[in-house]
């Protein structure tokens, strides 16, 4: 069978599993007559299913197997999902934007080996773009096809997230109006305990106040068993323009997003990693406002840009950012009614330092001048400093950088 069929087959195996179920544990068998079954619903559920898929995955001119067992799509640029969105029925990608002023990126940028997928030199041709394929793997894992790819609708950013399961250590600057960020942040792979739980790194770009009209966008690194299915550390984007309600979705996996690149794929593994007293392995990642036409720039690696967020996605995001931030973040579900042994960062604390502790270094935000500047006013916020904890700093290097992360539960944080 040709593998293009495979999917469709996949369908048809269902169904022929839904019919055999229902005939012997049906009450005329005379076997499990006092068992419940809704071959039914389960129809409807992997006919949805079957649906998300062909709309999600689109048709492919090329496809290449990572080491890591993902399949990356080669995407015509036309055809990705971006496209399907109302708005920009039509659209086309617009080329590059203005960068930032004082910024050390080049807009030609450099092929770097930054993601698995494509360690053996591998990339898309031109006019396409690398999407990781989505597998029915992926959905069942998440606890409904309409919440597949999406945060869950928590106040994941509310400064009282003590009272929330999601646990943050990082540093944030809210007094002016901004128009983007930068940063170079250190990768790891740190241990995540529980399938509904993640551990990431990141910047957010914010606006709005914290309920339901917050707007964000977010770019970083991420672990998320549920997801992705494994513990591998992914280059990640995320957005919503009403506080994870109804509103965004990680990477592409929505319209949203358009992609130019096709070098690098998001939601594919990054690789290599930093590891303890070992090679540390960072990547730059800037987020900003196009002066011109107004949308969200990405960044990722050494100039190369990644695509844009169109601005009518937004409302408060529209003009600009009130807040920006920068550092780790954990889902904690309190396994067996105690703490999370999820890892944040490398996994240790802040004063563990360089080699040891995770880092974002070169910390800059961009002002209404489109220019790179020191952020001023920063504030450190640990929710539970025993569990995961932050510390700033300051050199002629690094200029702002401070190193974060912890291991969740311990003798101080049970």
């Amino acid at each position: 069978m040709a593998a293009a069929d495979a999917p469709a087959a996949s369908f048809l195996l269902k169904l022929t599993l839904i019919f055999a179920a229902c005939v012997l544990l049906s009450p005329a068998s005379g076997k499990a007559a006092n068992q419940t079954l809704h071959p039914g619903s389960e129809l409807r559920k992997w006919r949805r299913i079957d649906s998300y898929l062909k709309r999600v995955n689109k048709p492919a001119v090329r496809s290449i197997v990572s080491p890591d067992g993902d399949v990356i799509d080669c995407v015509g640029t036309h055809l990705q999902p971006a496209f399907d969105h109302p708005l920009l029925k039509g659209h086309k990608p617009l080329e590059a934007p203005e960068w930032p002023k004082g910024g050390s990126f080049s807009a030609d940028g450099v092929q770097e080996r930054l993601q698995t997928w494509a360690e053996s030199g591998e990339s898309c041709p031109p006019g396409t773009v690398p999407i990781r394929r989505t597998t029915e793997q992926d959905i069942l894992r998440s606890s409904s096809l309409k919440r597949f790819g999406r945060k869950r609708p928590a106040r994941n950013l509310r400064r009282d997230s003590t009272s929330t399961s999601h646990e943050h250590a990082v540093l944030f600057v809210n007094q002016e109006q901004y128009y983007g960020a930068q940063a170079s942040l250190n990768v790891w792979t740190p241990s995540v305990t529980d399938e509904a739980e993640f551990s990431l790194s990141q910047i957010w770009v914010i606006s709005g106040s914290f309920g339901n009209d917050l707007n964000t966008i977010e770019a970083g690194w991420q672990v998320s068993p549920e997801l992705y299915g494994d513990n591998c550390p992914r280059f990640f984007t995320y957005w919503t323009s009403d506080a994870y309600q109804t509103t965004g979705c990680y990477n592409l996996l929505c319209s949203g997003f358009v992609q130019i690149n096709n070098k690098i794929a998001i939601g594919a593994a990054i690789s290599p990693r930093s590891s303890n007293c070992g090679t540390q392995y960072d990547i730059g990642l800037m987020i900003w406002k196009d002066p011109k036409h107004g949308h969200w720039w990405l960044q990722f690696g050494s100039g190369l840009l990644v695509g844009y967020w169109p601005s009518f996605l937004f409302n408060k995001l529209r003009d600009h950012a009130t807040m920006i931030q920068f550092g780790g973040e954990v889902v904690n579900t309190r396994p067996s009614g105690h703490h999370t042994s999820t890892q944040m960062g490398s996994g240790e604390f802040a004063r563990e330092g360089f080699g040891k502790a995770a880092y974002f270094r070169n910390v800059q935000v961009v002002d209404g001048d489109n220019s790179l500047v020191p952020p001023k006013n920063l504030h450190q916020l640990a929710d539970h400093s025993n569990c995961y904890d932050v510390r700033q700093g300051e050199n002629d290097a690094w200029g702002t950088f401070f190193y974060y992360g912890g291991p969740g539960r311990n003798v101080k944080c049970p």
